[in-house]
């Protein structure tokens, strides 16, 4: 272990390193989904099922069949938050600023589906899952959700009153010696 981390973990260098990011700022959108309207109004073209798309400065996560996931630089949140309200303001919608209650949390190595499968109900096996998808799941006892930034980068976000046990399971499957192997 060596720096601490922003949130207060120190990053964790096992065989997957394990850091924490409060950079990222993240609003909840719900609304009617399957409007044609409501979707035009956002201005964005929508993830499809379970999936999650990048832009510049934005990414979008579909959550539910009514709630999205937006994703941006935390300095950028109050601006979106405006951009969205006015683009919504016809449409019968919530937009809530959630970055405050989440932590943010990221895998990085070779090895990062291993450290997922091992705490995880999802199959990630590259046929299965990849960059692109989203998943709302449970690490161990902890509601979650992640995605795959690329082959060895991992996003995970949980309920922030969960970060100190998610930043333990997560270095404890991640530590040397602890490797399975599945995808070599």
């Amino acid at each position: 272990m060596s720096d601490i981390g922003d949130i207060g973990f120190p990053d964790y260098f096992g065989y997957v390193t394990v850091t924490t990011d409060s950079t990222i700022g993240m609003l909840v959108v719900r609304g009617d989904l399957s409007s044609t309207s409501f979707k035009d109004a956002l201005e964005f073209d929508l993830p499809e099922i379970c999936g999650i798309k990048h832009y510049k400065e934005v990414s979008i996560a579909w959550m539910s069949p009514d709630e999205l996931l937006f994703l941006c630089p935390k300095k950028e949140t109050i601006g979106l938050i405006s951009t969205l309200q006015r683009s919504l303001k016809n449409h019968h919608s919530l937009v809530v600023d959630v970055s405050d209650a989440r932590s943010v949390f990221t895998l990085q190595g070779g090895k990062v589906r291993e450290v997922i499968a091992k705490l995880a109900p999802v199959d990630v096996a590259p046929s299965q899952f990849g960059p692109g998808q989203i998943r709302r799941t449970r690490f161990g006892q902890i509601a979650a959700a992640f995605w795959m930034v690329s082959e060895e980068e991992v996003k995970i976000i949980c309920f922030r009153s969960f970060g100190h046990y998610m930043y333990q399971q997560l270095c404890i499957s991640s530590s040397e010696g602890s490797e399975l192997d599945l995808w070599c």
